[in-house]
Formats: structure tokens, C-alpha cells, sequence
């Protein structure tokens, strides 16, 4: 294989690792709304991903730099043409990252408040708005002869895109919503469980219509084996979180999310950024790339970081594993 498929491939496999850990605690911070009763609760929430939600962050970071140094005229087309989604996008998480440090530097309830307000409108934006992100990216946009996106925002708005971004946002809600069940013990933990097989159900279905739509739209028989694996991955989730299974149904989503990644990446191959205009017009990953020289560069660099990071992260998991209920919160923690 040569390197600029592998790291098609490899880029993949980053934004699938950003989407299945940063999936759940964008959810988590949308159910600080939907599923906390009170204060306590959403501080029980907001506990669960703490130590760990900046890092989740750095699989975006690191899919954005592989882009960029892999194939150079893919970032450069995507940054400009989304550019107004991504810098909202970029907004959110500044913000939501502000909003977990200082939301409980002082007592004051307005000061509070206004923070948890912020948590829930930052998660749920970026969670809506990768999924119009990528489903344009799969659609294809208007991409003229120069590499250049000459449509506009709201060209991006279309209802294949929105579609996308509904799935999304419900996909990660849910895997919030079992990340809890999972993470959290008592009754918030009953009331997650809830919660997260109403969700999957509309998830589920807004999740089949889009799935199909792509199928039919750009499919070949390796994304439909990957459709078929989110499908039967998502209702495998269901009956868990159903069952009382939790680390079950947690893993049965993440597959989700995976699969449903893996199809679109499949649908995009070997295109990295169609064109809507004319197919001669798309950025593929040959004319996208950077030089053999460079992708052997970053090869080595990735052999060498990449094992590093993943055990940093795993620990970290592994350290931060026990279940925490509103008990352990105490009265003054401020």
C-alpha cells in the first residue's frame, strides 16, 4: 500500500478515535441539561469526564496536524471552504474549556449557572456541527479546477448535511448518556440508563435514514458491511443499556461510531474531498498529498509517538475508572 493511502487510512483511524472519546463527553456535557436535577448532580456529570476530557481534545489536534502535513491541499481546501463551522466549532471548545476550570471558581450562583449554560450550548454545537462538517465532506461540495470552494455557508446547510449533524448529535448523546450509566451510581445512574435507550431509539432511526441515504448515494459493498456492523452494533447497545450492561453497551456505541466512520471514509475513497461541480475537480489522495519524502517522515514520527500516547491515555482511563455519585460530591467543593 502506498503511504498516502496508509495515512488516508490513519487519519481515519484518528477521527474515529476523537469521535468515539470526545462522543461522550460532548454528551455528557448536553445531559448536564437533560439529566441533572440539580447543582449536584451536574457536578457529579461534569466529575465523570474531568480528568479526561482534554485529553480526548488531542485527537482532534492530531488529526488536523496529519491533514495538514499529509495532505497539504485537503486542509487547505476544507479550512477555507468551512471556514465560519470550524471557527464556531473552535469557539465552543475554547469556551467549554474555560467553562469546566472556572465554573466553579467562585460560590455565586449566577457565576455558576452562567458557566453550566455555557458546558451544555459548547457540547452540543460542535456535536451537531461535525456531523454537517463530514457529511458535506462526503457529499461533496463546489470545488472548482483551482482546489477551491466556491460555494458558501449556507451551501453547507443542506438536508443531507443536517441530517448528518442530527444523527451525530443524538449518536453522542447517547454515548454520554452510557458513559454515565457506566461512570455514576445511585439514582442518577438509574435515570441514565433511562435515558440513553430513549435516545438510542431516536438515534437509531435517524441514524438508519442517513446511513441508507449515503448507501445509496455513494455505497459499494465495503461501506455497506460497515453500515451493517453501526446497525447491528447500535442495537446490540440498546438491549445492553436495556440488560444493565453497561461497559457493554458503552463499547457497542463506540463500535457504532467507528463503523459509521469507517463507512463514510469508505464512501470517500479515493476522493478525500469531492467535488459537486465536476468529478474532475476532486481532491483525491494523489493530488491532495504532500511529497513521498514527507509522508515517510511522518510514518517514522507516528511509529515512535503513537504507542506513547495511547498508553498515557489508557492510564489515565485506567487511574479515573471508579463510579462516583452525588454522595462523594462535597457541600463546599468550590
Amino acid at each position: 500500500m502506498e503511504l498516502h493511502n496508509i495515512w488516508f487510512v490513519l487519519i481515519a483511524v484518528l477521527w474515529t478515535g476523537y469521535f468515539f472519546l470526545e462522543g461522550f463527553d460532548f454528551g455528557v456535557g448536553i445531559l448536564t441539561k437533560l439529566l441533572a436535577r440539580d447543582r449536584t448532580e451536574r457536578r457529579v456529570l461534569i466529575n465523570t469526564i474531568g480528568p479526561v476530557w482534554d485529553g480526548n481534545e488531542v485527537w482532534l489536534l492530531t488529526a488536523g496536524g496529519a491533514t495538514f502535513a499529509a495532505f497539504p491541499e485537503w486542509y487547505a481546501t476544507l479550512f477555507s471552504g468551512f471556514y465560519l463551522p470550524l471557527l464556531f466549532i473552535l469557539i465552543c471548545l475554547i469556551i467549554r474549556g474555560v467553562a469546566f476550570e472556572y465554573r466553579h471558581k467562585r460560590p455565586e450562583d449566577k457565576w455558576q449557572t452562567n458557566w453550566e449554560h455555557a458546558i451544555f450550548w459548547t457540547s452540543l454545537i460542535p456535536a451537531f456541527l461535525w456531523g454537517v462538517a463530514f457529511a458535506n465532506i462526503t457529499r461533496g461540495v463546489k470545488i472548482d479546477q483551482d482546489m477551491e470552494y466556491v460555494g458558501n455557508f449556507w451551501d453547507l446547510l443542506n438536508p443531507y448535511a443536517i441530517l448528518g449533524g442530527l444523527v451525530t448529535l443524538t449518536l453522542f448523546t447517547f454515548h454520554g448518556a452510557v458513559f454515565t450509566a457506566l461512570k455514576t451510581v445511585g439514582d442518577i445512574r438509574a435515570r441514565a440508563r433511562t435515558l440513553a435507550l430513549r435516545l438510542g431509539l431516536v438515534t437509531a432511526v435517524l441514524a438508519l435514514g442517513f446511513l441508507i441515504w449515503t448507501q445509496i448515494d455513494k455505497g459499494d459493498g465495503g461501506s455497506l458491511a460497515a453500515m451493517i456492523v453501526a446497525v447491528l452494533a447500535l442495537v446490540g447497545a440498546l438491549g445492553a443499556i436495556k440488560a444493565g450492561r453497561e461497559g457493554w453497551s458503552f463499547a457497542l456505541s463506540g463500535i457504532t461510531i467507528a463503523a459509521a466512520v469507517a463507512m463514510l471514509f469508505l464512501t470517500l475513497f479515493p476522493n478525500v474531498m469531492p467535488s459537486s461541480l465536476n468529478e474532475e475537480w476532486n481532491l483525491t489522495v494523489t493530488n491532495a498529498s504532500s511529497s513521498p519524502y514527507t509522508l515517510k517522515i511522518m510514518t517514522w514520527c507516528a511509529v515512535i509517538a503513537t504507542p506513547v500516547v495511547l498508553l498515557y491515555q489508557a492510564w489515565t482511563y485506567w487511574v479515573f475508572r471508579k463510579r462516583i455519585g452525588t454522595q462523594h460530591i462535597a457541600a463546599d467543593s468550590h
